[in-house]
């Protein structure tokens, strides 16, 4: 989104940013639909996804400041791209399924979140770090992929109340035309996900993470390329 913001020629400035939290919660509300039935499964989950869900809050709140700034950093998300993308390549490799299960325990619960704070600076996928973060308590990558995405329900809901908190308390409101836009992004974010979520993790399951890899570099070259050379990108 902030690639897109910057090739459209949208300017950073509070809403933008409000909007670029915000619709991220329409594409998670998704994983409420798709998975219904897992969140009626038992107390125990939502103990789980609640430790999972601490290192983000207490991140959140000391470093709001330094995250805010890098979101105006399309640079930033070139890099983080490029070096994700090379890690990508080797991932199938470092995290075999030879001895993987699918327990998630409440260590394995608190590690995996402490991944999701490395989300926080533009460019790295939460999906993504949370993925790897399970892969590394030895989760099978279906069962990291979906754990993934049920972490991301409370952190995008507490996410995007702050950010909208935040908007009005800095003096700002939102107009008729904005919540139009609020609404409508996030309506198609919704749909958009409700095909991406399964899609993903069945061709996550079946083929690894290796073209994801190359995804993230051949992106990550062509935007610091046309940020260094004088693209319009470069408004940022």
């Amino acid at each position: 989104m902030i690639i897109a913001s910057s090739m459209m020629g949208i300017e950073s400035d509070p809403f933008v940013k409000l909007f670029t939290v915000a619709i991220q919660l329409g594409a998670i509300l998704s994983v409420v639909v798709l998975y219904w039935k897992r969140f009626f499964q038992s107390f125990d989950f939502y103990l789980k996804i609640g430790v999972a869900f601490i290192p983000s809050v207490i991140a959140g709140l000391f470093f709001k400041e330094y995250i805010d700034a890098l979101l105006e950093r399309v640079d930033v998300v070139g890099y983080t791209l490029l070096l994700g993308g090379v890690f990508f390549l080797f991932m199938d490799k470092i995290f075999e399924d030879e001895n993987a299960d699918q327990t998630v325990t409440f260590p394995k619960a608190f590690k995996i979140g402490l991944f999701q704070v490395i989300a926080m600076v533009p460019g790295v996928s939460r999906s993504a770090a949370t993925i790897i973060g399970g892969l590394s308590q030895k989760l099978t990558r279906k069962n990291a992929a979906e754990f993934s995405f049920f972490l991301a329900v409370p952190t995008m809901f507490a996410a995007t109340v702050l950010s909208i908190y935040n908007f009005y308390t800095d003096g700002f409101t939102l107009s008729s035309g904005e919540i139009n836009i609020l609404i409508i992004g996030n309506i198609a974010a919704f749909i958009v996900a409700m095909v991406a979520i399964k899609s993903f993790i069945t061709f996550l399951t079946k083929h690894g993470f290796s073209v994801f890899g190359y995804y993230r570099i051949a992106v990550g070259l062509t935007i610091l390329v046309l940020y260094y050379f004088g693209s319009d990108l470069a408004i940022l």
